[in-house]
């Protein structure tokens, strides 16, 4: 019997994850802020990109001081996309904005613009990225990256809501997919070579999304990706 319990737990532990969606590994990140009321329509596209290739939602924190302050919004984030503005040469930073491997960017709710750029980051050469979850964190092994590169992880809170009572969106409830608690770099690779080791995490990680990225230096041309669920 207790064979046959376990047979059955294995056998839905993989269908389970055979029903995941596969996400092409293209990096779509929104800089996005509660505060914005031109972001929730950008907020529920990248719900919907969320199944076809790895969503981050960057909230950032110039909005905080219209009468609602993000819980979730860090100036890292507003840094980040201050880089991305530098790098585009975009006269100043704006919400909602979606940058899609590090590439180019585009207002946040274009829908049309969103699934053509997806489309064509699918196509350019990748470094293999894979992820497993260990018992004290996530092992992280990268191959063939085809430019030298940064290896950054992200932790990401795989769904969040909250009910707005102030500012632009006052009264509204807000959904967001995705969203990113922590970011930082853990180590670099050379082009054509590889990256292995494992990184610790905090027991409070095994209920977010791990999310690993390969790009270039000056937060350029994402170079490969992969995603961890719960």
């Amino acid at each position: 019997m207790f064979r046959n319990l376990a047979l059955a737990a294995c056998c839905s532990f993989v269908l389970a994850q055979a029903l995941e969606p596969a996400r092409t590994p293209v990096l779509v990140e929104l800089f996005t802020s509660e505060g914005c009321s031109s972001c929730p329509p950008a907020d529920r596209l990248l719900q919907q990109l969320d199944s076809q290739a790895i969503v981050l939602s960057e909230h950032v924190d110039y909005w905080d001081h219209q009468g609602w302050k993000d819980r979730f919004s860090s100036h890292a984030f507003t840094e980040r996309q201050e880089a991305y503005a530098r790098l585009f040469r975009l006269d100043s930073t704006y919400t909602p904005q979606m940058v899609v491997d590090g590439v180019l960017e585009f207002v946040g709710n274009d829908a049309g613009r969103a699934a053509q750029e997806i489309g064509k980051a699918a196509g350019r050469p990748k470094a293999e990225v894979r992820l497993a979850r260990t018992a004290t964190g996530v092992r992280i092994d990268v191959e063939g990256s085809p430019a030298a590169a940064d290896v950054m992880l992200a932790l990401a809170d795989a769904s969040a809501e909250s009910q707005v009572s102030a500012g632009e969106n006052k009264g509204r409830s807000m959904r967001h997919v995705a969203v990113v608690r922590s970011l930082r770099k853990i180590g670099s690779v050379k082009r054509g070579a590889g990256f292995h080791g494992e990184v610790s995490l905090p027991p409070a990680a095994a209920a977010q999304r791990a999310i690993v990225f390969v790009q270039e230096g000056g937060q350029h041309r994402v170079v490969g990706a992969a995603v961890l669920v719960q």
